[in-house]
C-alpha cells in the first residue's frame, strides 16, 4: 500500500480507511492478530482484512458491515490525526493547480504541520519529483517522518527540523515551487527565492489574516516577484432534490376556438393534462449555512534570473 500507487490486496502494515458512513470514517494500521472496535462490532485484522481486496465489504462481529478503502490524500485529509490546523481539499486543489505542480516537480513546503497538503503534493509530483518540507517543531517533524514511512512515500520527501525564517529550506536553486504556511511568511521570502531555480518558479503563501497578506505582498514586490495575486476560496455545495411546484392558474384561454382546434390535431399522449395543478421537478438549492473564511492564498511568480 502506498499513497501514490494503488494496491489491490491488503497486507500487514498497510494503512486502510474504515468507511462506516459518509460522515464517519477512521484510519487504522493493519496488524496481524489485532482487532478494531466499531459501532457495528469487532474487525479482526488477520481474518477480516489481511488478504482481502481494497474496497471489500467486511462484516463485523455484531452483524453490521463496513467498507475497507484504499487511502488517498483526499481521504487522509478528512481522517488524519490533527497536530495543527490543516488545509482542506478546497484550498489544496487550487494550490496544486496554481503552483503548476506536475510529475517531476521539486517543491519546498513550510511548515509540515499534520501533513494534509504534503500528501497531495507527493501524489502530484510522483514518481520522479521530490518534496522538501520544513517543520519548526521537533516532535511534529519526527511524527511526519514516521507517517511518511508508514505510507511508503518516504523516498519522495525530505523532512527538516528548521526555522525557515532564519535557516531557510536547506537547499538552493532546485525548487520549481514554494509553499509557505507560517505566521510571518514575509520573513521567509528571501530564503524561498534562493531555493527556487534560476529559470524561475511559483510561490504560494497561506495566511488567515489580511494584514499578513499585505506584508507578504510588499516583501514579494521588494524581491522582484511578479504576477502577485491573492484569492479566497469559498465552497457552496448545493442540495439537489425533488420538489413539487404548483402551476399558476392564468384563467381561460382568450381564443377558445383556436385552442380546441390545436387540441384536436394532437394525439392523445400529446394533450396536456389541464386538471394537473402541480408539477414535479428537480432543483438545486443553496445551503442555509456554509463554511466561511479559512485563509487567503497569495500566489506570485519568480521571473528568470
Amino acid at each position: 500500500m502506498s499513497f501514490v500507487e494503488y494496491s489491490e490486496i491488503i497486507q500487514e502494515g498497510d494503512v486502510v480507511i474504515i468507511f462506516l458512513g459518509h460522515e464517519s470514517m477512521m484510519p487504522i494500521k493493519v496488524q496481524s492478530g489485532a482487532q478494531t472496535q466499531t459501532r457495528y462490532g469487532v474487525i479482526r485484522h488477520s481474518s477480516d482484512l489481511i488478504g482481502q481486496r481494497f474496497g471489500s465489504k467486511v462484516t463485523c462481529s455484531k452483524g453490521g458491515w463496513v467498507y475497507v478503502l484504499h487511502p488517498t490524500p483526499e481521504l487522509w485529509t478528512v481522517n488524519l490525526p490533527h497536530r495543527t490546523q490543516i488545509l482542506y481539499t478546497t484550498d489544496i486543489a487550487n494550490i496544486t493547480l496554481l503552483l503548476e505542480l506536475k510529475p517531476g516537480s521539486v517543491v519546498c513546503e513550510s511548515g509540515t504541520g499534520s501533513g494534509s497538503l504534503s500528501h497531495s503534493i507527493l501524489r502530484t509530483v510522483a514518481p520522479t519529483g521530490h518534496l522538501h518540507t520544513v517543520e519548526f517543531h521537533a516532535q511534529r517533524a519526527e511524527k511526519a517522518v514516521q507517517e511518511f514511512k508508514e505510507h511508503k512515500v518516504s523516498h519522495l520527501v525530505t523532512v527538516r527540523n528548521l526555522d525557515v525564517c532564519k535557516d531557510g529550506f536547506g537547499i538552493t536553486g532546485i525548487a520549481d515551487a514554494v509553499f509557505l504556511d507560517i505566521p510571518s511568511p514575509w520573513e521567509a521570502i528571501t530564503h524561498a527565492k534562493s531555493a527556487m531555480k534560476r529559470k524561475g518558479g511559483r510561490l504560494c503563501s497561506f495566511s488567515p489574516c489580511i494584514e499578513q497578506v499585505q506584508r507578504t505582498c510588499e516583501a514579494l514586490l521588494d524581491h522582484g516577484f511578479e504576477e502577485i495575486c491573492t484569492l479566497e476560496v469559498l465552497l457552496r455545495v448545493h442540495d439537489v432534490r425533488t420538489v413539487t411546484l404548483p402551476l399558476p392558474d392564468f384563467g381561460p384561454e382568450e381564443d377558445s376556438a383556436d385552442s380546441s382546434q390545436v387540441a384536436s390535431d394532437l394525439s392523445q399522449d400529446e394533450v396536456p393534462n389541464i386538471g394537473n395543478t402541480s408539477v414535479i421537478c428537480r432543483t438545486a438549492t443553496p445551503p442555509r449555512e456554509m463554511a466561511g473564511h479559512t485563509g487567503y492564498l497569495t500566489f506570485a511568480t519568480k521571473p528568470r534570473d
